[in-house]
């Protein structure tokens, strides 16, 4: 386990999180889940909290209840070789009541804050001219998903 794992805090859909996003993540398993006792807080047999693994990072799930809700101050953001990949996480984590946000970022259908970043958006964003990296970003900066082609032809001033 590593040293520092981020937590989530859900109101009693922890358990379908967690299928939901690792049924979109390679390298992601349910590591293991606390269920409660006789001592609850919740019902005997509720899930507490679910250890587990997206892209092989530690993550941990917990019912906490409704006393807290996520927003952006936290994502998770996700190094995405290509547009496909792109295309493809971002389809998946706005599905069912996700929504698209600016630059990059969407909040899935449970309020987690992503950022979907094509490895070409922070080479771009440091181009060696400035007048490149100044062009790519007022392209990101109109776009909500990021499309790679559109940042290189904003980037190459065409």
């Amino acid at each position: 386990m590593q040293k520092i794992t981020p937590c989530l805090w859900f109101d009693r859909n922890a358990e379908e999180a967690v299928n939901f996003y690792t049924s979109i993540f390679k390298d992601s398993k349910i590591i293991q889940t606390l269920r409660c006792g006789e001592a609850g807080p919740y019902p005997k047999g509720t899930v507490l909290l679910i250890h587990f693994q997206l892209a092989g990072q530690d993550f941990q799930a917990l019912n906490g209840g409704p006393q807290f809700k996520f927003n952006q101050a936290i994502s998770l953001s996700v190094d995405c070789e290509d547009q496909r990949e792109v295309d493809e996480l971002w389809a998946k984590l706005t599905a069912d009541g996700g929504q698209a946000s600016q630059c990059s970022w969407l909040t899935d259908k449970f309020g987690v804050s992503w950022q979907i970043v094509p490895r070409q958006l922070p080479q771009l964003l440091n181009d060696k001219d400035p007048q490149r990296a100044k062009r790519a970003m007022q392209a990101m900066m109109k776009m909500s998903k990021i499309d790679v082609a559109e940042l290189q032809r904003a980037a190459d001033g065409k």
